[in-house]
């Protein structure tokens, strides 16, 4: 049959009223009562069974059945669930697979409320379903109930529904107004129906007797004005707050609180519930913008807080109250679905197009727009914060929970917060759909495939947080920050203990703390011994030290890397002294030569020794564990003043990946020297194994460091091709690279993202003095992290007793089938593909002596 060809209702005289329901219309009844649908549904059932259509019942609602059990109706059971991607897809995939032609009811869409605590996303809901019905030539009823939903939710559905028809009846009539009928007009065709069932007549209210009685049983139904706008998520949190005004029992509605807006993880939910007070969830709801859940980032942050709170007056004295918001996550999928990249979105999530539609989807999510009523909701957070920055981090609902820490895999973005209303307003947008986009970067669906999450509902909601700090000149920061380990599962010092967790301190923003960039080294503070370092002289610590300090620049509206120099002058002497030391042996080099002057460099020297501060550090980090029953890792900041006083800003908590290392690995001993591709001692990072390798990728460094510096990311780029094409290979890969693996400076080595490497057994970073490349265990880093959670070996290449042999010489006999792998012309000097199958290679490594050894059968 042909689009908008004319169809039978089952009343002939409502298709004469509404000149026919027509192929591809979606029909919509309001209804005060499921009953009045059944008046219409009935017939339809039955004419189209007359008709031999291909009839579906979709079947989600915990109401009674709308449709009888029969031969010619298909009845499909969708499960309904919080879970709004997969249950929309789910009908999407059914609606296609039964093609064009089909005739459809559907359970009431009052019901999803229920399911997704607000009307919004049943009107994305209907958004998605209602246009892909029409294409495919379909007819389908809709039932909703009166009184339900808020305007804006039934405007959506008005907008997109082809035929919207308002039902009422009282003990006499049965009344039908139709609000919208899409392409179709007649003098009486608006105007009010009495159907009658028995008499199968539908016929327009002309005189005014009958008109009066609609009407007065119109005005039985009408809501209070405001009322009329207010989504079903507000009237709940509106009831729930007169519940505490009054002193009610609230532990129904602190119950659907957690639940719909905190988080869905059971263990997470407990301790919310447990260290949660009413007003926390009112004064979340209160900073929150549209509704669904806060996300894991925000939820774990907020829980922290609540537990220091509860559990340690003292040291919540010192935390810095947060001022943060909360988009939530709804909000994601509405932006999806108002930008009319819902079919693309459906598409990604297929097995076929899950990677290859990535970057496409990506670039719409960078262009799409927002609603003027969420631009209005940005503009309140920007006056809030008046004109000091902050930052709009992902806070997506997997992230940060027991097993899925996604530690790197989204964007945060930094806002200056400079300049006119409107030119604020457009970076903040901006920093939003830079997030949004970075849900389809390859590392973050890597990482949800290698977990099994491609198929789950991953919604990104977001947290803005000002960013804590001072003004120093023109540039703005926190004295300190970084990361903090409760407990620490290598051992980077001699003698430390692992309970007693470590931090990654640096100056200024937390930026370089979790990042390997610019050359930086942060401070590893083992809490037990906050003044240790591994570094001997101070020529040593200089050398290891922090060399760029991150800032937001407020005069160039933008997030500064600085060395320290651009910046040393700016700081008052109380902050000099805590933060940075002398080197005493190059200032005494240049007054032999007659020069006078500081030399510093930034250690955290003079604030590891603050012994109150670490205490309360370690203290923290200790509570909340004990309440997780799990190591947590923290991000925090610290500003200390003049006076002594300090204060700690808690940004994020998660539980910690720590695997036990169950495996007992014996080094075999006497191996011969010139079977030794590699051993060393105290250089590695990871869990005890023994495995066959079967393929090194060797990065020269030399060629390497000879390259252009502006194709030295071609070279991650050859790394991720040789890593994707042996992905769910079964090969047991080792990758050897100069300097440090996954920075995003390629003078330090090779800037690859964890998705360029996700498939290699083992990493290697060398070092090459001559060329400037330094390996660095980046404990506490999202390498890191990427590293333990896909059970990768980290080890070094050091020009120091920790390699007691390094012989890749012995490698440069195997064939180089770099270029025959990737296509990537010209590179074989610089990358070598090298196949060991046959040369029996085995990877040796011991935890508990920390000693690896790399052999080969010749």
């Amino acid at each position: 049959m042909a689009a908008f060809d004319r169809i039978y209702s089952g009343i002939p005289e409502m298709d004469t009223a509404l000149d026919s329901i027509r192929l591809g219309d979606n029909v919509v009844f309001r209804v005060s009562d499921l009953s009045e649908f059944k008046l219409f549904v009935d017939p339809y059932i039955e004419q189209a069974k007359k008709d031999k259509r291909n009839i579906i019942y979709f079947r989600f609602a915990t109401h009674e059945p709308l449709v009888e059990d029969c031969p010619e109706v298909k009845t499909m059971h969708i499960p309904l669930s919080h879970r709004f991607e997969t249950f929309t897809v789910e009908i999407h995939n059914a609606i296609e697979k039964e093609g064009k032609d089909a005739f459809y009811v559907f359970d009431c869409l009052s019901e999803l409320q229920i399911a997704w605590a607000t009307d919004l996303m049943m009107g994305n809901f209907f958004r998605v379903t209602c246009p892909f019905l029409f294409i495919l030539d379909t007819v389908a009823f809709f039932p909703i109930i009166r009184g339900k939903h808020s305007f804006h939710a039934i405007n959506k559905i008005l907008n997109t529904t082809q035929l919207f028809l308002d039902v009422y009846s009282d003990s006499r009539n049965v009344y039908v107004r139709p609000e919208k009928v899409w392409n179709r007009d007649s003098e009486t065709m608006f105007l009010p129906h009495i159907y009658k069932k028995e008499e199968n007549t539908f016929r327009p209210i002309l005189d005014g007797v009958q008109s009066s009685r609609f009407y007065q049983l119109l005005d039985n139904f009408q809501r209070p004005g405001e009322d009329q706008y207010i989504d079903f998520w507000d009237r709940f949190f509106n009831y729930a707050k007169m519940q505490y005004d009054n002193h009610m029992n609230l532990d129904d509605s602190c119950d659907i609180m957690c639940k719909v807006m905190m988080t869905r993880d059971e263990k997470m939910r407990q301790m919310v519930k447990k260290h949660f007070r009413p007003e926390d969830y009112f004064n979340v709801r209160s900073h929150m913008i549209g509704t669904g859940l806060v996300g894991g980032k925000a939820c774990g942050m907020l829980l922290a807080r609540a537990i220091i709170r509860n559990m340690s007056p003292e040291i919540n004295e010192v935390l810095e109250p947060h001022d943060s918001f909360f988009i939530g996550s709804d909000i994601y999928y509405t932006y999806i679905v108002d930008n009319e990249f819902w079919e693309l979105r459906v598409r990604q999530r297929t097995e076929e197009e899950y990677f290859s539609l990535a970057e496409e989807f990506s670039d719409k999510l960078k262009q799409g727009v927002f609603s003027e009523e969420l631009r209005t909701r940005f503009r309140h957070i920007l006056e809030y914060y008046g004109q000091d920055p902050f930052i709009v981090r992902s806070s997506s609902i997997l992230e940060d929970g027991f097993g899925n820490a996604f530690a790197g895999k989204y964007e945060s973005v930094f806002c200056a917060n400079r300049g006119t209303l409107e030119e604020r307003l457009l970076e903040f947008e901006n920093a939003i759909r830079t997030v949004y986009a970075s849900t389809m970067s390859l590392s973050a669906l890597d990482y949800r495939k290698r977990r099994g999450l491609e198929k789950r509902d991953e919604q990104m909601a977001l947290l803005v947080q000002r960013v804590s700090g001072s003004y120093y000149g023109p540039y703005y920061m926190p004295c300190a920050a970084g990361v903090g380990y409760s407990y620490s599962p290598y051992k980077f010092l001699a003698g430390i203990d692992p309970k007693a967790g470590m931090l990654r301190l640096v100056m200024g923003l937390g930026t370089s703390a979790v990042d390997r960039t610019m050359g930086s080294y942060p401070r590893l503070v083992s809490l037990d011994m906050p003044e240790a370092t591994s570094s001997v002289t101070v020529a040593e610590k200089h050398q290891f030290s922090q060399r760029a300090v991150e800032a937001m620049d407020v005069g160039e509206h933008a997030l500064a890397r600085l060395e320290l120099r651009n910046i040393e002058s700016k700081l008052p002497k109380y902050l000099i002294n805590t933060l940075l030391e002398h080197d005493y042996e190059v200032e005494d080099s240049l007054k032999e030569r007659g020069i006078y002057r500081d030399v510093r460099f930034i250690s955290c020297k003079g604030l590891v020794k603050k012994k109150e501060i670490m205490s309360r550090m370690q203290q923290l980090m200790q509570l909340i564990q004990a309440e997780y029953e799990h190591p947590v890792d923290i991000e925090f900041t610290m500003n200390l003043s003049e006076s002594g006083e300090y204060s700690i800003n808690l940004l994020q908590c998660r539980p910690l990946q720590v695997f036990k290392d169950t495996a007992e690995v014996e080094i075999p001993k006497g191996v011969s020297e010139d079977k030794i591709i590699l051993e060393s001692v105290g250089a590695s990072m990871g869990l005890s194994r023994s495995v066959p390798i079967d393929l090194i990728v060797y990065v020269d460094p030399k060629a390497y460091y000879n390259m252009p510096y502006a194709d030295k990311p071609g070279i991650a780029s050859v790394i991720g091709k040789i890593n994707w094409t042996f992905r769910d290979k079964g090969r047991h890969m080792m990758l050897m690279v100069p300097g440090r693996i996954g920075t995003s400076s390629p003078e330090l080595g090779v800037p690859t993202t964890f998705a360029d490497i996700s498939e290699f057994e083992a990493v290697c970073e060398m070092e090459e003095k001559e060329a400037g490349y330094n390996p660095e265990l980046s404990y506490g880093s999202h390498i890191f992290q990427d590293l333990v959670e896909a059970d990768i070996l980290y080890t070094a290449v050091f020009a120091n007793e920790k390699t007691i042999k390094f012989a890749p010489d012995k490698l440069f006999g195997c064939e180089n089938t770099v270029e025959t792998l990737t296509g990537a012309e010209g590179v074989s000097d610089i990358v070598k593909v090298f196949d060991l199958s046959g040369a029996e290679c085995t990877l040796f490594y011991d935890l508990e002596e920390n000693h690896l050894l790399l052999t080969t059968r010749t």
